[in-house]
Parts: C-alpha cells; sequence; structure tokens
C-alpha cells in the first residue's frame, strides 16, 4: 500500500518550543505545488491510490455531516419567508409596518456578536456543541464548518468541498420551497396555519437531526478516533507542507486576536463576505414574495420558489471544479459576481415581464450563491495556522453577517408599489462593494507574493515561523 519504506512520525517533543519544531521541513514554495508532485518528503509516504481513499474516507466522515446539519439551521433561519406566504403577517398583523423587518433583523445581533468567542471555543472544547437564541444557538455553526473544513484539506482541493458546504444553503431553499408547499396544505388542521405548522415541522426535524449528529461530528484530524495512527499522520504532514505548522497544540489567547487584526487583508476579507451577504439574504428572506407579486398562488409561489435555488447549486459547483482545476480564486469570485448584478439589473429596470423578471432570478441565485463560498475559501485558506485561521474566519463570517440586517430592512411594504426598486439598488451597491474588495485583496496578495520573493531569506526559527503562520516571511498566499 505503501509507496517506499514505510517511516513513523515521532510526536512533538516538549522540551522547548524551538526544538519541537526543529526537525520539521518548511516549504517556502506554498501553495505551488504541481499537479504531479507528491509528497516525497513527507516524513510518511502514502502511494497515490491509498491517498485518494484516505480522502474518500474524509469526505465521507466530514462534509456530509456538516453539509446536512447547515442545510437545517439555514432551513430554520429562513422558511419564516415561507411562513409568511401562509399568513404570518396577516395573523400576526404587521402585514403594514416593519415589524416583520425586525423579526429578522434580530435574528443577527447574537448571530454576530458571538462569532469570534464560538471558534475559540470550538478550539478548546471540539467541534461536537425566540429568533434571538436561534442567533445565538447558530452562531458557531457556520464559521465554525468553515474553520474545520479548512484544518482537514489542502488549498487546491478545499473549493469543491467548501461549496458543496456551502450550497447545502441553496439546497435548504429548494427543500423549503418544496417542503412549505406540502405543509401548507395543513392549514387549520388541529386549529393551527399553515405558517406555524412550517415552523412546528421543520423545528422537530433539526432536533432530532442535531441529537443524532452529536455522536457523529467529527473533530479535527489530530483527535480524528476514526482515523488510525498512520492517517492521522499523514493528514497532519500533508497539510503542513501546504499551509505550513497549525500550532494546534497551543491555546488561543487575546493576543493572537490582537495581532490578527494587525494585518489590513483581514478587513478586506470581511468587505468581501459582507458586500455579499446583502443581496443573499435579501434574496433568502423575501424571494417568495418578490414571486408572489408575480401572480402565482401561494402553492405556485413555493414551487417557483425551488428552481433558482436548484440552479445555484449546480452552478456553485461547477464553479468550484474549475476553480480547484486552475488552482486559482479570483477569476471565480469576479465572474459569478457579474452574472448577480446583471440579475439584479433586469429586476432593476424590467417590470412587465414575468418571465425574464423569474429568470433574472436565476442570474441572482447562481451570481451571488456561486461567488460565496470562494470569497470565504479563498479568505480561509489564506490564513496560516489554527489561530488566526480560527479567529480570521470568525471575523469575516461575523462582520459580514452585518449584511445581514441591511438585507432584512431592504425591501419594506412601503416598496411595493416601487416593484421595490430601492431593495435592487441596495444590493447592486453591495455586491459592486464586495467585487471592489476582492480586487483590492487579490492585488494585496500578489504585491506581497512578490515583496517576499525578493527579500532575503529568512532567519526565523521554526517555531517563530509557525507563530506568524501567513505572515511568515517564507509563506506564499494563493491567488
Amino acid at each position: 500500500m505503501f509507496g517506499g519504506q514505510k517511516k513513523t512520525i515521532s510526536p512533538d517533543s516538549s522540551s522547548g518550543k524551538e526544538h519541537q519544531y526543529q526537525n520539521n521541513h518548511y516549504d517556502p514554495d506554498l501553495g505551488r505545488l504541481a499537479d504531479n508532485e507528491h509528497d516525497d518528503d513527507l516524513q510518511l509516504h502514502f502511494s497515490p491510490s491509498r491517498e485518494r481513499r484516505l480522502l474518500a474516507k474524509i469526505d465521507f466522515r466530514v462534509i456530509p455531516v456538516l453539509s446536512i446539519l447547515y442545510l437545517l439551521a439555514f432551513l430554520d433561519r429562513t422558511n419564516i419567508a415561507n411562513a409568511s406566504i401562509f399568513g404570518l403577517q396577516e395573523e400576526l398583523g404587521i402585514t403594514d409596518s416593519a415589524k416583520y423587518n425586525t423579526a429578522l433583523t434580530i435574528f443577527f445581533v447574537p448571530y454576530i456578536v458571538f462569532e469570534i468567542p464560538s471558534n475559540i471555543l470550538l478550539k478548546k472544547l471540539k467541534p461536537h456543541a425566540t429568533r434571538f437564541f436561534l442567533g445565538l444557538a447558530e452562531t458557531g455553526m457556520f464559521p465554525g464548518s468553515f474553520y474545520l473544513i479548512g484544518m482537514w484539506y489542502r488549498r487546491f482541493e478545499a473549493q469543491k468541498r467548501y461549496s458543496f458546504f456551502f450550497g447545502s444553503t441553496s439546497l435548504a431553499g429548494a427543500f423549503g420551497g418544496l417542503l412549505a408547499s406540502a405543509i401548507g396544505k395543513m392549514d387549520g388542521m388541529r386549529g393551527y396555519k399553515g405558517w406555524r405548522w412550517i415552523f412546528i415541522l421543520e423545528g422537530v426535524l433539526t432536533t432530532v437531526v442535531a441529537i443524532i449528529f452529536f455522536f457523529v461530528i467529527p473533530d479535527f484530524p489530530e483527535n480524528a478516533k476514526w482515523l488510525n495512527e498512520e492517517e492521522r499522520a499523514y493528514v497532519q504532514a500533508r497539510l503542513r507542507k501546504d499551509q505550513g505548522r497549525s500550532a494546534a497544540e497551543r491555546p488561543i489567547g487575546a493576543r493572537d486576536v490582537v495581532n490578527v487584526f494587525k494585518d489590513y487583508k483581514i478587513f478586506l476579507g470581511g468587505f468581501m463576505y459582507f458586500g455579499l451577504i446583502v443581496p443573499a439574504y435579501g434574496y433568502a428572506f423575501f424571494a417568495p414574495g418578490i414571486i408572489r407579486s408575480y401572480g402565482y398562488s401561494q402553492i405556485q409561489t413555493q414551487l417557483h420558489s425551488v428552481p433558482p435555488w436548484a440552479a445555484s447549486f449546480t452552478f456553485a459547483m461547477v464553479i468550484a471544479y474549475f476553480s480547484d482545476l486552475f488552482k486559482h480564486r479570483f477569476a471565480f469570485e469576479i465572474l459569478p459576481i457579474c452574472l448577480a448584478i446583471t440579475g439584479f439589473g433586469i429586476l432593476f429596470t424590467v417590470h412587465d415581464n414575468h418571465h425574464l423578471q423569474y429568470g433574472a432570478l436565476f442570474m441572482v441565485t447562481m451570481g451571488v450563491y456561486s461567488a460565496m463560498p470562494v470569497i470565504v475559501c479563498h479568505f480561509n485558506l489564506n490564513l496560516g495556522g489554527h489561530h488566526r485561521r480560527a479567529v480570521g474566519t470568525a471575523w469575516q463570517i461575523g462582520f459580514g453577517n452585518i449584511g445581514g440586517i441591511i438585507a432584512t430592512y431592504a425591501f419594506l411594504p412601503k416598496d411595493r408599489p416601487k416593484f421595490y426598486r430601492p431593495g435592487y439598488a441596495i444590493c447592486i451597491s453591495f455586491i459592486c462593494l464586495s467585487a471592489a474588495s476582492c480586487i483590492a485583496y487579490a492585488a494585496s496578495l500578489v504585491m506581497q507574493n512578490r515583496q517576499r520573493d525578493k527579500a532575503p531569506r529568512s532567519l526565523l526559527t521554526e517555531y517563530e515561523k509557525t507563530e506568524k503562520g501567513d505572515l511568515n516571511p517564507e509563506y506564499r498566499y494563493s491567488l
């Protein structure tokens, strides 16, 4: 099974910090491995066929569990949009005010505030732990999952996994529309309106699955009991070659958090995601109402909400495939963003052609929900080490979700006679902000890589390189 003499990896010595890393190779050309280059310098050598089987094993244990959990989390977060079609606003008396928008907003308060603390706790405790409390409960789910996935895969094999996981939002939208169309027929059963049954049944489903998945959610590679010792050693070694040492053995402190925010690229990463959150949640929360304005019935509205979500999942996986194939992220951020701008542009200007307007919804979902996972993957996997990645990923998601608050007030009842043009204008503006941030981020990566190429070879110890993560002068960012 092995290509060559089998060797074992000895545990890191605890006799001193610098001694802990002194015998480990550090590749100065990180992120630029050729397709046919195998990890010959890893202390434990796997044949290509065994490596593929190991990756398949990891895929089976890591990605489906996280994807199903996030599908249900996003379903519970956005099913209020489906419920509104079945009389939620009418029964609660919030049809002609912004109270419905306020109900959407309250979710994001704890969801934003607790992002970074949740990822720090995830590092300490391991991965398996009214709308305000829904937001509090879900705060660590999304950034924690991206953080965890990033600690399992090399940079140029991660995009398909990220996009599949993120695509669970699209599947949740499609599944939510189908489920709501069926549950809506229970309207009046046992004295409950259809919108109440949507919350009851979907909430019960999430609760049952969460209890089961508590026992199967994967840990970090160094703690995974479902891998044998050789496999754990190999997974960690291949990640060290691609990303440098993770410093997983050291806890995250306040100083680590402060040091992360000394890097201006961290703020660019936040704005890249922030700009797309506004149209993403704008669509997720208000698409059923927009589709119903085209003259469909309650059930037809739910069914017509499914195809745009399904198309976005398919397109996102195509984008991810080619992004990994070409080992490139930036172009695959910009192209979907341009598609989304075109879609919103049509919605902003065309109000008398429902077929064209409905087609524009496909462009919106395909563009926004394909660019977002590429942006998060690009930023996440350019952060070296557990400390910078845990804090940086949580910051990007937490700051970005401020856009969710803006999105909840983008489409107001008073704008219905204006065909929601103010909402479409807001979405276009923030997508342009995301595009500008992506360009600035890509330019900063190119500039810093060139500066490091021209700089004299670093005299840092392996321990110092590990502590610096991607700020290590021998680290090279991937574009």
